[in-house]
């Protein structure tokens, strides 16, 4: 099974200003149609609580898994139906998902759900979109020390100015 981390960053390394701004009111369209694709061609998307609530509701034409500690965490969230809820291990969560036909999936953020699957190493790519905008301050793409290796395999600027990058970890 291929695993993916797709994101949007800004110029200067931030995912979001905080756990509640979600990338839907500041990534570029050329962006959001690649992640549409992308995900859409994977069928199956992982992401965190916050990263679910900021998107409002299940992506369509996707499998869609939050982690959350338990349903009772949904409780005052009423659009979480439409949600598959884990609290698997990732790579129990992947083999599991592997078990069950799927070829691939993306991992939709945020920073703790990146992390923890980097951590594990368990991702195979990074789809990182470069946004012409600063922040000066938010969140990064990862909230622990890591240390990796990438090799770039594309990249490529949109009319837009922003830039994607597709990277292979290296292993």
């Amino acid at each position: 099974m291929t695993t993916f981390i797709i994101a949007a960053l800004t110029v200067d390394g931030f995912i979001a200003k905080d756990s509640a701004h979600s990338p839907l009111t500041w990534r570029s369209e050329g962006d959001r149609k690649f992640f549409i694709e992308r995900t859409k061609e994977a069928g199956l998307v992982v992401m965190g609580l916050n990263t679910a609530k900021a998107s409002k509701k299940p992506l369509p034409g996707r499998r869609n898994i939050i982690y959350a500690d338990s349903k009772d965490q949904l409780f005052h969230w009423k659009e979480y139906e439409g949600w598959e809820i884990t609290q698997d291990d990732p790579s129990d969560l992947l083999f599991r998902l592997e078990k069950e036909g799927h070829k691939e999936v993306a991992i939709c953020g945020g920073a703790t759900i990146y992390t923890m699957f980097m951590e594990q190493g368990v991702v195979d790519k990074l789809y990182l979109t470069i946004e012409p905008l600063v922040f000066g301050a938010g969140m990064s793409l990862f909230n622990k020390e890591l240390d990796v290796k990438l090799e770039l395999v594309s990249e490529r600027k949109s009319d837009e100015g922003a830039i994607f990058l597709e990277y292979n970890v290296r292993k």
